[in-house]
């Protein structure tokens, strides 16, 4: 801190991504000098370039240091921003607040947050859910559909849990690793350095990614898939392994719902009621081989009637109901013939992967067993992403490889209060949810809104109103598709509060803006770090290495004060955020005091588990937290709202395929990556990551680039349906020649390198998101097509200005 003479080591993390890397942070005369890997903590065995950014990002010259008022209208080309202190700042935002409240009902306001798992916003998730909740609103806008729901609530539909999300991979004993639209090098460092310390000691690694980047150079096949047709690959690759008999029949068996009847008439399972009068209609029914009769299956127990070794997996059958003679055929049979509609030969049309190297990847799937996997937003921003995480997760269900070791597992925690607060809201405002009508299956039923739904109940009143936003760091406009039209909704709110530590263009927007601290000048606690046994088993309070500038607060600080003015500081211990983290630590046994003096954390012995399904639980095993128990194949939950109840592939909606006459002007797939420098939108403001990306780039392959005149560097226009946007060519020989890749996010100049910004909206800009839309989206998730979309890229014409 100020007057500190010398120099200090202090053991922190870095809290700007979900990897969390464990560092030590150098302190030089009170200064933050330095950020470097620490190999003593589970995460600390590298650090990225964005973490040792940190001093830069700290004492950057931009920052916000006072809380800031509008003085002039929205759309006015300077909003007039006027210096206002924190009393008169939080006393409006509560005001104007308590307001829409009062005449709108709390659902009138959204509350949101940049994505936890890009920002360090994942210091207090938690604590603007539980902000909301207390307020009284149903909506909570965090990018889900963008970067959460492929991992942590689509594979509900299967597992009944968060696979991979929440069962992680366990590199360190995997015979396999498969990542399947995740580039760990550039998104989690951890598993970057786990997967290379695996492969050393002869783990096998395969990769799908549509380019050859980060630890595909070093995969044992590389599945270069068109974008958006990830579902037709894993039907092929799970036809293969069936009809090569490379599958688990022992856990598709037992622990799958695949020995199940469904009905040709109704497309149900069917019940034992209907089969005999004293039936129970909570129970299914499967077929009994050896007695050649139905066999009742009851998953309040998770048993069998009969043993699971007697139950078919394949056949028709005709079963005599109380209404009648009905055929039936087992879930897994309609697995088979589902998966067999994509042989490879077919698979290699669709997707462009090769039918042999298909073929091969099933065998390494199947005989390099145990298999660890994971997925991130390449699979998120597909408008069938539950389908595609459903045949993915179909595929991994047949390797028998869940909450084995090696496998993915649901590694334990240390045990904590939450603080999120579920029982603060009502059910009957949960029911007003913005999206939940139109996707009743989707975020929404979490009380989650996505960016598409938040934009429309703004400008159209649909299904009400929103008139209000409380936003921490999320730069809605550039985040999401459609930024012309996520600037008119933010325009048309009666009220706006943003807090961040640089404005934005969405912040631009706001009428008063707070000031937040970065992560390295405030505490926050962490409990358990994922990744692996070790790494959840550390709790850690990250100590400020300087005092905040100006007068920014952390985003906790933020909370706990706007709680108390809004009349809610009873359910925020009156303000004491020290209370509140010794409620929340309470369970642990470790304490407060312990954690702030010992900067480096405390590990809390745990053990970890294996094949919890399996355990005990009442008169049967546990199974899985779903309808049936099993792992679910087939959902019956999805075709109860008339959506495939089996995975499938459709082709994407707006593609050369699907739509052949847009196809003729716009040829090329564009699909969009995550940057290792920069988090989404955000510090293109700070040199040391700008100065090794100048620009925003497309990627294309040299032939594509050749056939249209294009040279590595030039300027290049972008044209979609929907506009067109500006960047430099890079050449890319790893990349199919009928797909492009962009980045979003590009609105920012670089003072210090002299280096311009681009405008978010209109001519000259260089926002991929501009010229995409959020539709058409996922029909369950509402996921947008930001991966999968159609343009063109031409030379910039000469009477085009270039940027400086």
């Amino acid at each position: 801190m100020a007057g500190e003479q010398g120099s200090r080591q202090v053991s922190t993390f870095c809290a700007l991504c979900v990897a969390r890397c464990g560092a030590k942070a150098t302190i030089t005369d009170g200064a933050f000098v330095a950020l470097h890997p620490d190999p003593s903590h589970p995460t600390g065995q590298a650090l990225c370039v964005k973490g040792k950014a940190g001093p830069e990002l700290v004492n950057h010259p931009e920052r916000l240091l006072h809380p800031l008022r509008r003085t002039q209208p929205k759309g006015a080309a300077d909003p007039g921003w006027q210096r206002i202190t924190w009393d008169e700042a939080l006393d409006t935002v509560s005001a104007r607040l308590l307001a829409l409240a009062r005449e709108h009902g709390p659902e009138s306001v959204v509350f949101s947050n940049a994505s936890p798992s890009t920002s360090a916003i994942s210091d207090v998730v938690d604590w603007v859910t539980r902000l909301r909740r207390a307020f009284g609103s149903p909506n909570h806008c965090t990018y889900l559909e963008l970067c959460a729901w492929g991992r942590m609530l689509a594979p509900m539909f299967t597992f009944g849990a968060a696979v991979p999300g929440e069962y992680l991979p366990d590199l360190e004993h995997a015979g396999c690793i498969l990542f399947w639209g995740y580039n760990p090098s550039v998104a989690r460092l951890t598993h970057a350095t786990g997967t290379v310390a695996a492969l050393a000691r002869g783990a096998r690694l395969v990769v799908v990614d549509p380019r050859r980047v980060g630890l595909a150079a070093k995969a044992d096949h590389w599945l270069p898939v068109r974008p958006g047709t990830d579902a037709a690959l894993a039907l092929s690759l799970a036809h293969v392994m069936i009809e090569r008999g490379w599958f688990d029949a022992d856990f598709v068996r037992r622990w799958t719902n695949a020995p199940l009847l469904v009905r040709r008439d109704t497309g149900r399972l069917l019940r034992a009621h209907e089969v005999s009068p004293g039936g129970d209609p909570a129970h299914y029914v499967a077929w009994d081989e050896v007695a050649g009769e139905p066999a009742a299956y009851d998953p309040a127990t998770s048993r069998h009637q009969v043993g699971e070794e007697r139950l078919a997996l394949a056949g028709e059958r005709t079963i005599a109901t109380q209404s009648g003679v009905v055929v039936c055929r087992p879930v897994f049979d309609l697995v088979v013939e589902e998966c067999r509609r994509m042989t490879p030969a077919v698979a290699e049309k669709v997707t462009g992967v090769p039918a042999v190297e298909i073929e091969r990847t099933a065998r390494t799937l199947w005989e390099a067993r145990p298999v660890a996997f994971y997925t991130w937003s390449g699979l998120e921003q597909h408008s069938g992403t539950t389908q595609i995480v459903r045949a993915i997760g179909q595929l991994y269900a047949l390797t028998g490889s869940l909450d084995i070791r090696g496998g993915n597992v649901l590694f334990p925690s240390v045990p904590a209060n939450r603080v999120d607060g579920p029982e603060l809201l009502a059910p009957s405002q949960r029911a007003r949810t913005v999206g939940l009508a139109k996707r009743p299956l989707g975020g929404a039923r979490f009380e989650y809104v996505t960016g598409e739904d938040l934009f429309t109940a703004a400008l159209d009143s649909d299904p009400y109103r929103v008139r209000g936003l409380v936003n921490f760091g999320a730069n809605l406009v550039m985040a999401h598709g459609d930024s012309a039209r996520g600037r008119d909704a933010l325009a048309a709110l009666d009220f706006f509060v943003h807090a961040d530590m640089f404005l934005n263009p969405t912040a631009e927007l706001a009428d008063i803006v707070l000031p937040v601290a970065s992560a390295f000048e405030t505490e926050g606690l962490r409990i358990g770090f994922e990744i692996s046994e070790a790494a959840q088993s550390l709790v850690q309070l990250r100590s400020p290495l300087v005092a905040p500038r100006g007068e920014s607060r952390s985003d906790l600080q933020i909370i706990f004060a706007l709680a108390t003015r809004l009349g809610l500081a009873e359910h925020f211990w009156h303000g004491d955020v020290d209370a509140a983290w010794r409620h929340q630590l309470a369970p642990s046994g470790v304490t407060l005091e312990q954690l702030r003096a010992e900067p480096a954390g405390i590990r809390v012995p745990l053990s970890t588990r294996y094949r919890k399904y399996a355990e005990p639980d009442g008169d049967g095993p546990r199974g899985f937290r779903t309808p049936s128990r099993k792992v679910e194949l087939y959902s019956e939950v999805l075709a109860d709202h008339r959506y495939p109840p089996l995975p499938e592939f459709e082709e994407p909606p707006t593609s050369p395929r699907s739509r052949p006459g847009l196809a003729r002007r716009y040829p090329l797939i564009l699909t969009c990556a995550k940057s290792l420098r920069f988090c989404e939108s955000q510090h293109r403001n700070v040199a040391s990551l700008r100065r090794a990306a100048l620009d925003q780039q497309i990627e294309l392959h040299p032939d594509t680039a050749l056939a249209r005149g294009i040279a590595a560097g030039d300027w290049v226009r972008i044209d979609t349906p929907h506009g067109s946007v500006r960047a430099r060519a890079r050449l890319n020989g790893g990349l199919d020649p009928g797909v492009v890749c962009g980045q979003h996010g590009w609105w920012q100049a670089c003072a210090e390198l002299g280096l311009p910004g681009y405008p978010p909206y209109g001519p000259g800009s260089a926002n991929l998101n501009l010229v995409l839309r959020q539709g058409p989206s996922d029909p369950v998730g509402g996921n947008s097509p930001l991966r999968s979309s159609v343009c063109e890229v031409a030379p910039l014409p000469l009477d085009e200005p270039t940027p400086a």
